[in-house]
């Protein structure tokens, strides 16, 4: 029988949502499953002292590495990476890192299928790098290299020659050119940043919004939606990310009121482009993805603009949805792997 082991910081497992959903799911389609932490793996005698859940509560179990391992989390220390590696060696893996927002930007423009979809970016390293593009572009975005969860995005406007506005969050600042200067010196060397073209997303009530498509791979290890839905600024703020303020919407309410009758082809559009856009990223690495969560906005003139390219998208509230792609993904990563012919090396 397949063995998964989901790998969580938490020591606790019944304070982890989606370890009850991954345990129920996994029952249901009679695979043996089990809850740890690194601390509980011993690399010496291949057991970890894990968490099974059964008859309505978690229950410690001395187990066998596991065939498939849920990665929810990053080693933090050298003695977590150092387990992290031992374990990639016996087990397969079900999540992998996608690189920061340059990576993902070169990546999908060397690529070019879907590099008309993908804001021009670039690395900006001081100031002047980030004012000289105002010469074509009023406002632009910079934001951090790392995904911050919509926190520390800027966006900057050219009010006339020396005068620029900054707004961040719920925060508006005039600068003289001078004082921005200086004031994005300081910023850039402190963090990584790119800069963007500002791609102007809103409702009809002037709300910023964008839209996240949740896709994963089921148990045949082909891409599905798991859900799609809008995002939008609780207020007047130029970001949507739900974690900095926004909120969650219906996908089919909220096309019909801001898209009126091109809602089914605006519709169509997304469904299209989140199946056939995740193919395509995963023949752009060495390793398979199983799920991403992928940000895109529909500017005025109903084009389609990729923001970022998500590896571990949130599953608050719909733990089971993932539940339901995710176990029976890990079964086909287990048995693709005992199928898999020994190679030397």
């Amino acid at each position: 029988m397949t063995l998964i082991g989901m790998l969580h910081r938490r020591k606790d497992p019944s304070k982890v949502k989606k370890a009850y959903a991954y345990a129920a799911i996994a029952k249901l389609e009679k695979i043996s499953f089990f809850y740890f932490t690194y601390g509980s793996v011993n690399l010496e005698q291949k057991k970890i002292n894990g968490w099974i859940y059964e008859n309505h509560e978690w229950i410690r179990k001395e187990m066998d590495f596991p065939d498939v391992v849920i990665n929810s989390i990053s080693p933090r220390n050298e003695k977590q990476r150092k387990i992290h590696i031992k374990l990639k060696e016996i087990c397969e893996f079900t999540s992998f890192p996608v690189g920061n927002k340059m990576r993902v930007y070169k990546k999908i423009k060397k690529a070019k299928q879907f590099s008309n979809s993908i804001i021009p970016s670039r690395r900006v390293r001081k100031g002047e790098d980030v004012l000289k593009y105002f010469e074509t572009q009023q406002t632009n975005v910079i934001k951090p290299l790392s995904g911050n969860h919509g926190k520390k995005v800027l966006f900057i406007k050219n009010l006339n020659d020396q005068m620029y506005n900054i707004t961040d969050g719920n925060q508006s600042y005039d600068f003289l050119k001078d004082d921005l200067i200086i004031y994005l010196d300081h910023l850039l060397s402190e963090k990584k940043y790119m800069l963007q073209p500002y791609i102007e997303c809103k409702t009809k009530n002037g709300l910023t919004y964008d839209l996240r498509l949740h896709v994963q791979k089921n148990g045949k290890g082909e891409w599905v939606i798991t859900l799609i839905y809008p995002r939008i600024s609780g207020s007047k703020r130029l970001v949507s990310n739900i974690s900095s303020g926004g909120y969650r919407g219906e996908l089919d309410p909220f096309l019909m009121e801001e898209f009126g009758e091109d809602y089914v082809t605006i519709k169509k559009i997304v469904e299209q482009f989140a199946l056939s856009f995740p193919k395509h990223f995963d023949s752009l690495y060495k390793y398979d993805f199983d799920e991403l969560g992928i940000d895109v906005g529909i500017d005025s003139q109903q084009k389609l603009w990729i923001f970022e390219v998500n590896w571990r998208p949130g599953a608050k509230h719909r733990e089971f949805e993932v539940a339901k792609q995710l176990i029976p993904y890990a079964k086909y990563l287990a048995n693709n792997k005992k199928n898999k012919p020994l190679s030397a090396g």
